[in-house]
């Protein structure tokens, strides 16, 4: 089994983690033997409280010897090693906070005990009962979103070893969490397809891993090879994929069918997976090709939330589309100053190699929209201008609804994902006309290139409900949120939360709840 294979079989693997979550509605029990403790609680002017605090007066002693308050728990999190050997921390929460704000400080909580690689953890949440089920539903999925170890190629240390158990006392509800921790296991597949290195995630075995995870999932799998592609007219996925060497490029659609039969609705999850883009004939420069290997991202969190959707049982049908190919640099590769026809008839000038994504998201947008569903997400690493604009804290999001509009930027607050919208407005078109085809690609000057970019995606979608999702926070230096590590992920929690809401919206469209 080559180390792709390996990799999707260890992600799967998280269901086991699963079936070993025990929870607890009675508080910590201090003769419980826990190795590895966090206590977590709502705010508080003093300890002690009306909370009983496990080792409350080491903890009570550490604050007095930094000359410290208990609302400083709020911002930075103490840990202590105990005679016994245990290593507790203790995170206080203002629950008066962004969510996104709440799980950074979980997260760096957290941390303190998962830098020592356990086994298993114990959390001990603390509060009434709504604090205490919010509290937990935050530290069960740090815990898991932080626990698995992603594939690196460095020889291991005897120690680092995956978190297998989490232990969880306090919880005032023991119904389970299973949307956090499907949201934690689609966001670990998308973390980990994206740092795996291009020499092992190429078009062809990506395509041959996926084709695996679908039937273990149960899901469809069709592809669109590259030979087929050109039959079709799908001239703009192909010119991109013309300048490799192998034709491993395809355009794979998985179906996952909701197991409620009352479900006729659809949406539709499209990805772009450009497994490496050096920016083609406008070569990049070193500085910016080295990291080009995470430009498949797009298509790692839509399949992560494919993965999410399908463990949370969510009642809808989803249509999941996945770009995958390469951008190279070769005598066949495509041009500027090229003419070529997308797969919906328009044909599109080429101004620019580098502006590849769009392209390919062009010809599987068209292929989605052909299916009719009720809404079409897309996500891509797609644009430079982006991150320009917002930096890596937020990723950008386009639309042509204003109600998905404002749901996308609620669900950023709610998921701890947040994101910004920005417009397109027809007024921006002018920058696509052409004077020799239907529409430009881009402008050669890349101003506002994230928003022409959507403006061009517009038009392959048919006028369905669209929402095309700029993933710049898809890396963050020292984690984001809840994700402690530099690639992100982000995006397939947020598309959880989306797809519920949207859940909502459909249902009351047909008068049907579940």
């Amino acid at each position: 089994m080559n180390s792709t294979g390996g990799f999707f079989k260890a992600s799967l693997l998280k269901k086991i983690m699963l079936a070993t979550l025990t929870q607890n509605d009675d508080t910590f029990d201090e003769s419980t033997q826990a190795s590895h403790l966090l206590i977590i609680f709502p705010k508080t002017e003093k300890i002690p409280g009306k909370y009983p605090l496990p080792a409350e007066q080491v903890l009570n002693d550490l604050l007095q010897r930094q000359g410290a308050s208990p609302g400083r728990l709020a911002e930075t999190p103490l840990s202590v090693n105990l005679q016994s050997g245990a290593l507790y921390a203790w995170t206080m929460v203002d629950t008066g906070k962004s969510v996104f704000e709440q799980q950074t400080g979980i997260r760096k909580a957290m941390q303190l005990l998962l830098n020592e690689n356990p086994v298993e953890i114990h959390l001990a949440v603390y509060g009434d009962e709504t604090q205490r089920r919010h509290l937990a539903e935050l530290a069960v999925y740090i815990a898991w979103i932080n626990g698995a170890i992603l594939p690196i190629r460095k020889q291991r240390k005897a120690d680092d070893k995956p978190l297998e158990r989490i232990y969880l006392h306090g919880a005032a509800d023991s119904t389970g969490f299973a949307i956090q921790c499907a949201q934690a296991e689609g966001n670990f597949l998308a973390r980990g397809l994206t740092i795996l290195p291009p020499n092992e995630l190429t078009p062809k075995t990506y395509r041959e891993q996926i084709k695996k995870l679908a039937a273990s999932e149960n899901w469809q799998y069709q592809e669109y090879e590259l030979s087929r592609l050109r039959e079709m007219g799908a001239g703009a996925f192909t010119a991109v994929a013309q300048g490799s060497l192998t034709d491993d490029a395809a355009i794979v659609y998985l179906r996952r069918t909701a197991k409620n039969s009352e479900t006729n609705r659809t949406i539709a999850l499209v990805g772009k997976g450009i497994c490496f883009d050096t920016g083609g004939h406008n070569l990049k420069s070193a500085r910016y090709m080295y990291g080009m290997h995470e430009d498949m991202n797009g298509s790692a969190v839509a399949l992560g939330a494919l993965l999410a959707a399908t463990r949370a049982d969510l009642p809808i049908n989803i249509d999941c589309w996945l770009a995958i190919a390469q951008n190279h640099v070769s005598p066949d590769a495509f041009k500027q100053n090229d003419v070529i026809t997308a797969l919906n008839g328009m044909t599109v000038e080429v101004v620019h190699t580098d502006a590849e994504g769009r392209l390919v998201l062009a010809d599987t947008l068209t292929l989605a929209a052909r299916e009719k569903p009720d809404l079409i997400i897309d996500y891509a690493t797609l644009t430079g201008s982006l991150i320009t604009a917002l930096g890596t804290r937020y990723s950008g999001v386009f639309t042509n609804r204003d109600y998905l509009a404002q749901n996308a930027v609620a669900v950023g607050r709610t998921s701890g994902e947040r994101v910004c919208v920005f417009p397109v407005d027809n007024d921006y078109e002018a920058d696509l006309e052409s004077k020799i085809a239907d529409i430009k690609q881009c402008s050669i000057e890349s101003e506002a290139d994230h928003i022409l970019a959507a403006c061009f995606l517009r038009h392959f979608v048919n006028d369905i409900p669209w929402l095309h999702m700029d993933l710049s926070a898809s890396r963050h230096q020292d984690g984001l949120g809840a994700v402690s590590t530099d690639v992100t992920g982000f995006g397939v929690t947020w598309s959880i939360h989306f797809l519920q809401e949207m859940l909502k919206i459909l249902q009351k469209r047909t008068g049907r709840t579940r």
